[in-house]
């Protein structure tokens, strides 16, 4: 329905922002069922992202509009009609899996960004889908207040994610094996990039549709990086290229995101799906965060390994359309992609501007030894050396990486009223902290000053540029 016609004409969108988009439903019906959301007992707003909902026109709404389109999922005008629940295979800890889809999320709106990119509003703990297998498509309180912390954090750090639009509480009580039941339950509303995966593909090479393959290679190239053509090399090449700059800037902000499986890898390669994350506290290659993940697969020092790996999938998907040599081709470029975008990354978190690409990469190399060696947390050394030289309490373990410092001059001054606090960091601690109080208390203040906290860390880094 047209903005202009009733009802929505007296709905505060913004005319100059909000364009609404429905390009998935030209996908057709193979790639996903219409679907309808959980009917909840409450629907309680504890947090809405308007610097998000701004980029995207949707800033205006009144908290009562805001939780009839994100807690009871009323249309937004001129987008999608009905919620869609993306089907898709995966690679789960490298076995595959074809009884997977959006098992308790769904596609909700498209729109465009004040840029023009291509944006989807999508769900997490809406209700049962026909992927829901024997789940109860809902999500805990708790995991809704973890996304939120992990998206800001990872934002202001630079890493492509996914943002947290929105999480209304439910009024459910859920059972959980992994925590103390019942618990509270929640509906988190995320603004991506698009929700298509890795895995997507990955069902339509299992079913070898090379017809929907092709539509679907058009589709991610028109729609999400703005190519005509449905040239299978040119959309491998692109995503190559944006999961080893995801790779990077993972291991830059200290994150491990846990659960690294081919249906959590955006074709875009923006993260998305925080289950077990965690930021590493030292610099330990073999640091997990998913409790389960006992041999160490998606480690700290090996989620570059893991998303290489998954890009591979992606290219064995694709055979269905291309040879597999200029394939191979591609994926043996994935280091010489992931070098220079670590080390753009880890400069921009110092505050340093670039030498030379050699002198850049020893640089890096003699940091991360130090930190190895030292056991200096992460968020305090990056805290200690943005555009300074490093204090006189770096010990001896520090003086390759002290004099390689100083040859780098700093890219910004470090004037901004987030460098006279203390770092901003996200342990697992704090994040515990940050629930309990909300668990026991109903006290919100606590996350409420986090995002503050990390808001101002984004600031002061400043917008990290896209790499060499």
């Amino acid at each position: 329905p047209s903005l202009r016609s009733a009802p929505y004409r007296r709905m505060p969108f913004d005319p100059q922002a909000y364009r609404p988009e429905q390009t998935l439903l030209s996908l057709g019906e193979p790639f996903y069922d219409p679907v309808t959301a959980a009917d909840f007992p409450e629907t309680r707003l504890r947090f809405r992202n308007d610097r998000a909902a701004r980029e995207v026109g949707l800033d205006r709404l009144s908290d009562s509009e805001w939780i009839a389109h994100f807690g009871r999922f009323t249309p937004l005008p001129g987008t999608l009609p009905q919620p869609l629940a993306l089907r898709y295979h995966g690679h789960q800890f490298r076995v595959y899996n074809p009884d997977i889809g959006d098992g308790r999320g769904f596609t909700f709106a498209q729109l465009r960004n004040r840029d023009g990119r291509l944006m989807d509003l999508g769900t997490k703990g809406s209700g049962q889908t026909p992927w829901s297998r024997f789940g109860d498509g809902r999500l805990t309180l708790k995991g809704g207040v973890r996304e939120i912390l992990a998206s800001e954090m990872l934002e202001a750090l630079g890493v492509p994610t996914s943002r947290s639009f929105s999480l209304i509480e439910t009024g459910e009580a859920l059972q959980r094996n992994d925590e103390p039941s019942p618990t509270r339950a929640a509906v988190l509303v995320r603004l991506s990039h698009g929700h298509i995966r890795i895995g997507t593909f990955q069902r339509l090479a299992y079913l070898r549709d090379a017809e929907a393959m092709r539509r679907l290679v058009g589709y991610v190239l028109r729609e999400l990086y703005g190519e005509d053509g449905d040239d299978p090399l040119r959309l491998l090449d692109h995503v190559i290229a944006r999961t080893a700059t995801l790779a990077a800037r993972y291991m830059a902000a200290g994150f491990v995101h846990g659960v690294l499986n081919s249906d959590n890898i955006n074709i875009t390669g923006e993260s998305f799906d925080y289950g077990p994350w965690r930021f590493a506290p030292t610099w330990e290659p073999g640091f997990t965060a998913a409790y389960f993940d006992h041999a160490g697969l998606y480690a700290f020092g090996r989620q570059p390994e893991a998303i290489h790996w998954d890009a591979m999938q992606l290219a064995v998907s694709l055979r269905v359309l291309a040879e597999a040599e200029p394939m191979i081709a591609l994926l043996d470029t994935f280091g010489d992609r992931y070098q220079p975008a670590i080390t753009d990354a880890l400069l921009w978190r110092l505050g340093r501007k670039p030498i030379d690409p050699a002198s850049d990469r020893a640089l890096v190399q003699a940091i991360e030894r130090a930190l190895r060696a030292s056991g200096t947390g992460i968020d305090r050394f990056f805290f200690d050396a943005f555009a300074q030289p490093l204090p006189a309490e770096y010990g001896p373990e520090w003086d390759e990486a002290r004099a390689l410092l100083d040859r780098h001059a700093p890219r910004a001054a470090r004037d901004h009223a987030y460098w006279h606090g203390a770092p901003c960091a996200m342990l697992i601690d704090e994040v515990e902290a940050i629930w309990s109080r909300i668990a026991d208390a109903d006290d919100w203040s606590a996350l409420d000053a986090k995002v503050a906290h990390i808001r101002e860390m984004g600031d002061a880094l400043g917008q990290l540029v896209e790499p060499r």
